[in-house]
């Protein structure tokens, strides 16, 4: 590696992050006219239209019934508040991430007055510093990478010369990507009527929000509402001892910028976050070191996906990686003068092992929740030590006494179930059935995952260690059946036969337990699996299901179908027999 000392890793979270999406919004004039205006076309019936972020408590309403003479269209929504209500809102949300804005768009689908009140951008982390830029720079990066493999396009008779990239292009490609998903969300909720209030919320009661910006006397205000939802999201997390300039030492919201492209990255993480890194920093041509903590790369990961990550996306690129040594200190440098230096300590004995010298360090330590400033306290609750609110399987906030603090709920990474942005929005639409009165409880074990390097990896449920750690405690007998693409093929037109799937499951019922794919488009085969326990059905149910041939749904297909059970299969209940209707004349 250049003749420098090489180092690696500290991943304080297994995961190094699971994105997920935190508070942000911004409200403005052109905005609520257009709020206005939607009721011209029929849509959204009810909400408050508000000036500099204050609401004035004009209610769209009567705008409607003025401009259509009481007329109802069928595209529009009824809202329960007004009239004699006590509240302004239904339900108001703190927090426009990916949960927020699926909480809010399923309010309104159940005819609740909704409003949202955020301090920064709609889209939260996901949208705007995760999942959606991380995946633009991932799908570029990957081109260059899959035109730069000589060998593999001249197996299917493609020559290619030289090939050439603009960096600057490719950062906006991200950027664009981010701003039209932002603008798409935010005129989805302006469509339905949801009102978008300016500022950071926090609690004067179960029922009372107010919120505003520091230092801005014309942003804020106060509102009311049956019930709140927090969605606040989160932040990166930074260890103590490594201090950002966001140049040379950043997180991943600095790195999706795609500002400069070092020769040498440090990457202290090796999970989700930091793997996809190094799968766009070493396609635009960097050397990528992990710093791991732990004594094994990628520790979130079921180990033998692990192993089979390690051949294909780590030893043949140029990375490197040191494990059990954390980054106690990191000093931030300047680009192509002085080079960030990195003191590693033994992550058992706490001894000073090394110090590295490169050109840049992602910091992919995981994330923590940004619930501060809630004033949680005055509805009787509080942070649990790190920082997340505790819930009730249905999204409840706990409060200091054991007991759910009567209509508040929270949602997200703000409660630290599960850090992702589609566990977010699940947990808001959970929260709005519970709301309306109809009994929900979110299976986050049905919940997906995926990092999207190139090959992909997606698992959904438990690793086949969490499963045998299970068994041995329950008494059952854990099986696990495996494929290969290789077989596949689909996967071998493509000259993409690298890749396995694995499901773990009981060997006496048939429940699957987990299932994990690395492979191609790993990402998008995950969701029978997942579905699959979302709806309680068996390993056994699953080799009935019929793929499309040639496709990459088979490699599931043969997954399934060599799986063994115990347990007789379930007897199939007959469908009810079809009554001849006659239509009346």
């Amino acid at each position: 590696m250049k003749g420098k000392t090489v180092t690696r890793g500290t991943g304080l979270s297994p995961f190094g992050g699971k994105r997920s999406c935190r508070r942000v919004s911004i409200t403005t004039v052109s905005a609520k006219v257009n709020a206005v205006d939607s009721l011209k076309r029929g849509v959204g019936t009810c909400a408050k239209v508000s000036t500099k972020g204050v609401s004035s408590s004009v209610r769209v309403a009567s705008v409607w019934r003025e401009r259509t003479g009481g007329r109802r269209d069928q595209g529009s929504v009824s809202c329960r508040a007004g009239g004699g209500s006590a509240y302004d809102y239904d339900v108001c949300i703190i927090g426009c991430g990916v949960g927020g804005h699926g909480a809010a768009l399923h309010a309104v689908q159940q005819g609740l007055k909704t409003c949202i009140i955020e301090g920064h951008d709609i889209g939260g982390t996901c949208v705007n510093r995760g999942c959606v830029p991380s995946k633009a720079l991932l799908a570029a990066s990957g081109r260059i990478r899959e035109m730069q493999n000589e060998m593999h396009l001249k197996a299917m008779g493609i020559q290619v010369g030289s090939v050439s990239f603009d960096r600057q292009g490719v950062a906006d490609h991200a950027n664009q990507l981010a701003s039209n998903i932002q603008g798409n969300l935010k005129n989805s909720l302006i469509a339905l009527g949801v009102d978008i209030h300016t500022g950071m919320g926090k609690f004067v009661d179960n029922h009372t929000i107010s919120y505003g910006l520091p230092g801005r006397v014309d942003v804020g205000g106060q509102l009311t509402a049956k019930d709140i939802i927090i969605a606040t999201g989160s932040v990166p997390f930074v260890p103590p001892g490594i201090k950002i300039d966001g140049k040379t030492v950043f997180t991943s919201d600095h790195a999706l910028k795609l500002e400069w492209i070092p020769d040498w990255v440090a990457i202290i993480g090796s999970g989700y976050i930091g793997l996809e890194f190094s799968d766009v920093y070493t396609a635009l041509g960097s050397e990528v070191t992990f710093i791991e903590a732990v004594d094994k790369i990628m520790p979130g990961f079921d180990n033998e996906i692990a192993r089979l990550a390690q051949r294909t996306l780590i030893t043949p690129r140029n990375i490197d990686f040191r494990t059990g040594v954390l980054a106690t200190n990191v000093k931030a440098g300047i680009p192509g003068v002085k080079p960030v230096e990195i003191e590693l300590t033994d992550f058992k004995t706490k001894e000073k092992v090394d110090v590295m010298e490169v050109d840049a360090c992602l910091v992919a330590t995981g994330r923590v929740p940004f619930t501060q400033g809630l004033s949680l306290d005055k509805i009787g609750a509080e942070t649990d030590r790190r920082g997340f609110v505790p819930v009730t399987e249905k999204m409840e906030v706990v409060g200091k006494n054991g007991k759910p603090v009567p209509n508040v709920y929270c949602i997200g990474d703000a409660n630290g179930k599960y850090m992702l942005a589609h566990a977010a929005s699940a947990q808001g639409i959970s929260a709005i059935e519970n709301i309306v009165g109809r009994s929900h409880v979110l299976n986050h074990l049905s919940v997906p995952a995926a990092c999207f390097t190139h090959p992909e990896v997606s698992f959904v449920g438990l690793t086949e260690e969490q499963a045998r750690e299970k068994a041995a405690e329950e008494k059952f007998e854990v099986a696990v059946v495996k494929t290969s693409f290789k077989a596949n093929s689909k996967a071998l037109a493509e000259l993409e036969g690298d890749g396995m799937a694995k499901a773990i499951y009981r060997k006496d019922t048939g429940e699957i337990l987990g299932v994990w794919i690395i492979g191609l488009h790993a990402a998008d085969l995950i969701h029978e699996a997942s579905n699959a326990v979302a709806t309680n059905q068996t390993i056994q149910d699953l080799k009935f299901n019929v793929h499309a041939h040639p496709t990459l749904s088979e490699v599931l297909d043969e997954l399934f179908k060599h799986a063994e059970v115990d347990a007789k299969p379930k007897p199939k209940s007959e469908p009810p027999k079809k009554t001849a209707v006659t239509a009346a004349s």
